[in-house]
């Protein structure tokens, strides 16, 4: 491993990979932004009274949950693309447009985090005693009271484990997108390696990049864990 390729400024390739550290901890941090957004609606979809409301929630999960991700990610982009350019051409224009990587990376896997956010999230309804409600419901307590003081505390803390996982799995799957050319950990990597012919050192910086945005979000996680669990009994 040659360490002088890492080196910081025009000599070496350490502030490239930092800046593709940085775009992969942004890109992960708005598709997780639009998963949680997601899963609210996939959320009350699934809990609702209405069954093609509940079809259409579990179609949606089923779909993105079981195909791999990098399809998702290549039908959103090459999907995209070619609908803005149908759109397009009925005004007129006929040539060529890409949308802008960030986005469409954020996009796509933020709709693969939202998938798995919904079950995290109605796993966590379910999983508030219903017997609270019915007492909630017995002292007066209107719906938004119940909602805001039972339902939302209780449920943080039963999803944050889950959502612990999401995070993970989400942060990971941003080296998917490097196939959309966006320069992240992996396609820095990629390209570092491709110039100084030392793929070993530019792919043990990557997974030392990875290690690093984890083990930090762990540490985040077990300590919003710790705070929601404040006061209750473990068994």
């Amino acid at each position: 491993m040659d360490l002088e390729l890492l080196v910081l400024g025009d000599e070496g390739w350490g502030d490239e990979m930092l800046r593709a550290a940085l775009v992969t901890l942004m890109v992960s941090l708005t598709a997780m932004g639009i998963g949680l957004f997601i899963s609210i609606f996939g959320t009350l979809s699934k809990l609702s009274n209405k069954f093609y409301v509940r079809l259409i929630a579990d179609v949606y999960t089923t779909i993105v949950r079981g195909i791999p991700e990098l399809l998702v990610i290549y039908l959103l982009f090459f999907g995209g693309s070619n609908a803005v350019m149908s759109v397009a051409k009925l005004f007129g224009y006929h040539g060529y447009i890409e949308l802008n990587a960030f986005v469409i990376g954020a996009i796509a896997i933020g709709a693969i985090s939202g998938a798995y956010s919904t079950e995290v999230i109605r796993g966590a309804f379910l999983a508030v005693p219903r017997g609270q409600i019915d007492a909630a419901k017995s002292v007066g307590m209107n719906k938004f009271v119940i909602f805001a003081r039972i339902l939302i505390p209780q449920v943080l803390r039963y999803a944050l484990p889950g959502l612990g996982n999401v995070w993970q799995l989400t942060l990971k799957d941003t080296a998917l997108i490097m196939v959309t050319g966006l320069v992240e950990i992996m396609r820095q990597a990629h390209i570092a390696s491709g110039s100084t012919y030392s793929p070993f050192t530019f792919y043990i910086t990557a997974a030392l990049l990875y290690l690093i945005l984890t083990t930090a979000s762990n540490t985040i996680f077990n300590s919003a864990e710790n705070w929601a669990n404040k006061g209750v009994r473990r068994a």
